[in-house]
């Protein structure tokens, strides 16, 4: 039977942190193999997911906390990214690669590197791991896992709010578990605002290799048609792909919903960004920031870290003005959120 890790609440702010222009590079492997870190760790090294640096969403929000934490602590970092069609064994010899110079602790950004991490991080007791989006059972591991379905259920009481057409969408990247979990709050977020309102979702792919994660020109398409339906409102957790779910709305004039980061302060998006109604924010980036500081302190985190809208681990943007515009979204957004971390909204999963 698998250890079941202790649930461990981590207070982390959900203000947005500013993303820089330049990395520290990738590594280079070497042809040691013995466990455990260098005497004197390097610092922070974060292990990209699809879609990689540059998605304005869950991977550039993990490379903000790792910049918050070079600036901060001062020491080297890295930031290593995925190759296209790689397997599990590249995953773990990418790990093993930063755990062999020194880095600690090691960050694998995305549900995908859970078998790897697995497998690595039992051959180097001494380095910190940490993987986002997954529970990965070690003593050296930190799973760091949020509640997106709080978040999304926020997005959703928005979208009901703003929608003129009674007919909102949801695009999602991949058809897996974590992807439900967006699409199950929204869903019920939209309900429970406005019963009326109809909601149209579509998954991109059924696996992340078909690049559900990674293909603007899906969400654009996605996108296209939701808003042939009459979707007005369209949330995407696509995460590159949403971009051309972003492009699509502002085409046609109607709203989009970011996530992971607050999307209208994208340089990226700047473009769209009038567009962009909100975002629903998970701090992946101060999760980062969080473990990385916990290793510097001499008290590395392990186990099962949960960040919530309780302690600002994940929320929704209000940097467009034009929210304000939307008679009733402030309040109704207020309330739920009240709802939810008073316990009085339960919020479904799947």
């Amino acid at each position: 039977m698998r250890r079941i890790s202790k649930l461990t609440r981590v207070a982390v702010g959900v203000a947005s942190l500013a993303l820089a222009a330049t990395a520290c590079g990738g590594t280079s492997s070497d042809n040691g193999d013995s466990g455990g870190s260098s005497k004197d760790d390097l610092g922070l090294a974060i292990a990209y997911d699809i879609g990689g640096k540059g998605d304005q969403s869950f991977n550039d929000a993990a490379f903000a906390g790792l910049e918050k934490a070079k600036k901060e602590f001062g020491f080297k970092t890295a930031d290593v990214e995925p190759t296209e069609g790689e397997t599990d064994a590249d995953k773990e010899q990418r790990l093993a690669s930063l755990a062999r110079q020194g880095y600690n602790p090691v960050i694998g950004v995305g549900f995908a590197y859970g078998p790897a991490m697995e497998a690595v991080a039992a051959k180097y007791p001494d380095t910190t791991f940490g993987i986002v989006d997954s529970v990965v059972e070690g003593d050296n591991v930190a799973s760091l896992v949020f509640a997106e379905e709080q978040a999304s259920y926020l997005a959703g009481v928005a979208a009901a709010k703003a929608t003129k057409s009674n007919t909102v969408g949801f695009v999602g990247g991949v058809d897996i578990p974590l992807i439900h979990k967006f699409q199950a709050g929204y869903e019920q977020g939209v309900k429970a605002t406005n019963s009326k309102v109809k909601v149209v979702s579509q998954y991109l792919t059924q696996t992340a290799e078909e690049g559900g994660f990674s293909s603007p020109d899906k969400g654009k398409a996605a996108a296209e048609g939701q808003i042939e339906k009459g979707a007005d409102v369209i949330y995407q957790a696509a995460g590159l792909s949403g971009q051309g779910v972003i492009e699509a709305a502002a085409k046609a004039k109607v709203w989009a919903i970011g996530v992971d980061s607050d999307q209208y302060n994208q340089e990226a998006l700047a473009g769209y960004k009038d567009f962009i109604l909100t975002s629903a924010l998970k701090d992946v980036g101060g999760a980062v920031y969080t473990l990385s500081k916990s290793v510097h302190d001499g008290k590395p985190l392990t186990g099962t870290q949960v960040f919530d809208l309780k302690v600002n681990g994940v929320g929704l943007s209000d940097s467009n003005p034009r929210m304000a515009e939307i008679p009733g979204l402030k309040e109704a957004v207020d309330e739920a959120k009240k709802g939810i971390t008073d316990g009085t909204i339960k919020v479904n999963t799947e």
